[in-house]
This record gives C-alpha cells, sequence and structure tokens, in this order.
C-alpha cells in the first residue's frame, strides 16, 4: 500500500501550485520525480520552476541534463525514478506502473476541467480498491491547501 493524495487544482494553475508542493518535499528532505505527459508539458514545468519566484530555487533537472541522481527534483516523461525520489509527483493523469515504489505519491490534476475531475475521480476508486491510503486536498480562498478526505 501506498499513500495517495490528490490536489485539485482550483484557484492556482499547475505551474504556480507545483513549486510551493516541491518547496515541502525538499524541505522534509526528500526527493521528487514529478510525471508528465509529454516533453512539452516537461519543458513547461522545467521553465515554470526556473522563474516562478525570483527569491527561491529550486535544484531540478531533466534529462538531457545528465546525472539525474544529482538532482533532488526531476522531470520525467517516463515511468522512471532517475534520482531516486520518495515522492512521485504526478500530472496530466499521469501514474507510475508501481506506486509502491514511492512512500508517497501526489496527484495534481485540474479541478475546473469536468474530464480531468471525472478522470480524477476513477483514480481515486481504483486506488481505494487496491487498499491504498488516499486523502484529498483542497485549495483555499488564500490558496493553500487544506486537508478534506
Amino acid at each position: 500500500m501506498v499513500e495517495i493524495a490528490f490536489y485539485q487544482l482550483r484557484r492556482t494553475p499547475l505551474e504556480k501550485a507545483l513549486p510551493k508542493l516541491l518547496e515541502k518535499v525538499l524541505e522534509s528532505g526528500r526527493r521528487a520525480v514529478v510525471l508528465a505527459a509529454s516533453e512539452e508539458r516537461a519543458e513547461a514545468l522545467n521553465a515554470a520552476l526556473w522563474t516562478y519566484d525570483q527569491g527561491s530555487f529550486l535544484p531540478h533537472g531533466m534529462a538531457r541534463d545528465g546525472q539525474p541522481e544529482r538532482q533532488p527534483i526531476f522531470l520525467a516523461t517516463d515511468d522512471t525514478n532517475p534520482n531516486g525520489a520518495e515522492i512521485a509527483v504526478m500530472v496530466d493523469g499521469v501514474a507510475p506502473a508501481d506506486p509502491e515504489r514511492f512512500e508517497r505519491c501526489l496527484d495534481m490534476f485540474d479541478g475546473t476541467d469536468p474530464a480531468a475531475l471525472e478522470a480524477a475521480r476513477a483514480r481515486w476508486r481504483a486506488h481505494k480498491e487496491r487498499g491504498d491510503t488516499v486523502t484529498y486536498w483542497e485549495q483555499t480562498q488564500a490558496g493553500a491547501w487544506e486537508q478534506r478526505a
């Protein structure tokens, strides 16, 4: 069993919410792999991580950068864990084939898109049926996260 935390984006786009969650991962002393559906999406997230806050720096890389084992945050488009991450951050409905190789998986989805919302609900049900621990996190008015289920 693994813990799957669902993060429903309603007020903040992924490019703004993802860096804040990744900061928390690094503060906890863990590494993260971000699983994206395409190279284009990974590139957009890469750019967002470089520019989201002038006063912050999130050390991260992609396959083209080499030496993934040196990257605390790694952006991937395949089902790998090249940096030995404990946390998988899943976007665009992408999920690892074996989530149990991670301590925790964060499933971030667009809660304003009906298709993405329905797909997230199906993933929730599948994880519950497997016996995984699932939690649901909702954005507050201020953009912070509150656990709801």
